[in-house]
């Protein structure tokens, strides 16, 4: 594969990088509407009166969570998987463009059309605004396309980058994911002041839209490597590339494929649900001025968009993926911790997180390339399925949980942060048990997670 990759237009170095800046943009725009909402949790808890929507810590948490709510339950993830090694990067692209745009949408529409006083009642969920529940619905089928368009971006990266530069890839495309995350951070507040609270959201529909449009010009570049690929291999390689249900038990069986995962899963757990809270937290117990506070979780993103590459590069060229995973986790936890400790010095604040945008550089740029090492390249689009539905679990369930804990800990004005944080710190000690566990299993099964990327 490597080989033939090699003679088509993906061995050429600007149709490559040309791919590269076309997808990430894509996904850059699904992570503005990922986290847009989060620094505005402020405004949504303020009154209806005083330019809010009245919600509550648990419902903002409720709201949080829905983004996984239809992969989880309804296996969104695993149909996107098997769509992406059936139908191919180009189909499923689009699809999941098609579908952040009208979930995007329909949040906006939730947020200024639906009034948020009248209420109803949700299983398990108790009694919530319907606004709430229109918002959350919205956030919910935007997260089908989120995620389809996540598995899709980095398969489309190893299908152009096999033998090539791939962790740098993967890392510039996390860095451009993590520019969409600190522009809505930061952004998003500042414009919700000036302009109001729907204005940030239309935004990110603008962008999502831009990103489909950018998208179909990546679909004609793909069709020329398809057809110079269909020149250049045989029938039977190309059976050999096929994926079959079958095959997947082979990977469901392998040790280091469920240490990806669950690695994943507690790291992001920790991480993205943190990040929902954080602008908040930064008003609460450190005393910033609100129309500053999403700046400073901003930081954790603005690292990363300089740090991811540069960990890539060290990571296609000296390998040490398995222990950059260890370092990271490590780093994720001792902060989380201090985070729970007593104090409200806003210069700890952005001191802890520039660390922790270092460990949100390190971790993920280790991460991703890892994967191919262990799944074959049929099975490729469904393992990134199974790995981003155990994740989209966590990332459902911690934020409502987050809400609750802070709901009960909060009195009047007052929010006690302490056990949302420990509970964090906690979620970050699994995550080093798992990640000292893959590096293990790599010395016994020589996974090459410890290799360079680049082959000669």
């Amino acid at each position: 594969m490597r080989e033939q990759v090699r003679n088509t237009i993906a061995g050429k170095a600007w149709a490559r990088w040309t791919v590269l800046a076309i997808v990430s943009f894509t996904m850059m725009a699904g992570y503005i509407v990922a986290k847009e909402m989060s620094p505005l949790q402020f405004m949504l808890e303020k009154a209806v009166g005083d330019g809010g929507m009245g919600w509550t810590s648990g419902e903002f948490g409720i709201f949080a969570g829905s983004r996984g709510f239809f992969n989880v339950f309804l296996l969104m993830l695993f149909v996107g998987g098997v769509i992406l090694d059936k139908m191919g990067v180009r189909f499923t692209g689009i699809l999941s463009c098609v579908l952040m745009l009208v979930g995007s949408a329909a949040v906006y529409g939730a947020i200024t059309l639906a009034s948020p006083e009248p209420m109803m009642t949700v299983p398990l969920l108790g009694t919530v605004k319907r606004q709430v529940v229109l918002a959350a619905l919205g956030f919910a089928f935007f997260g089908i396309g989120y995620e389809m368009c996540g598995i899709t971006v980095s398969k489309a990266i190893v299908r152009w980058f096999s033998g090539k530069e791939m962790a740098l890839a993967m890392g510039l495309q996390v860095a451009m994911a993590r520019l969409g995350t600190a522009l809505a951070l930061g952004f998003s507040p500042i414009i919700a002041l000036k302009w109001g609270l729907p204005r940030p959201i239309l935004i990110g529909v603008f962008s999502v839209g831009v990103g489909l449009i950018a998208y179909l010009y990546y679909c004609m570049m793909d069709r020329r490597l398809d057809k110079e690929l269909g020149e250049r291999q045989s029938s039977q390689d190309a059976d050999d590339e096929k994926f079959h249900f079958s095959d997947m038990m082979l990977t469901i069986k392998n040790p280091g494929f469920w240490g990806i995962t669950l690695l994943c899963l507690f790291y992001y757990s920790a991480l993205y649900p943190f990040l929902d809270f954080a602008t908040k937290l930064m008003i609460s117990k450190y005393g910033v001025d609100a129309g500053l506070a999403g700046l400073i979780p901003a930081i954790l993103p603005f690292t990363s968009i300089v740090l991811t590459p540069l960990f890539g590069a060290w990571c296609d060229k000296k390998g040490r993926g398995a222990t950059m995973m260890v370092i990271g986790s490590v780093m994720l936890t001792v902060v989380l911790a201090v985070f729970a400790m007593p104090g409200n010095s806003s210069w700890l604040a952005v001191t802890l997180m520039c660390v922790l945008g270092i460990a949100f550089s390190l971790l993920p740029a280790a991460l991703w390339p890892a994967v191919p090492k262990i799944v074959p390249m049929k099975q490729l689009g469904t393992s990134y399925s199974i790995i981003y539905y155990i994740q989209n679990i966590g990332l459902m369930l911690i934020p409502v949980l987050i809400g609750k804990v802070l709901e009960r800990d909060t009195v009047g004005d007052q929010v006690d942060y302490t056990m949302s944080l420990v509970i964090f710190a906690i979620i970050g000690v699994c995550a080093i048990v798992t990640a000292t566990a893959l590096l293990w299993l790599d010395r016994r099964r020589h996974y090459g997670l410890e290799d360079p990327n680049i082959v000669d």
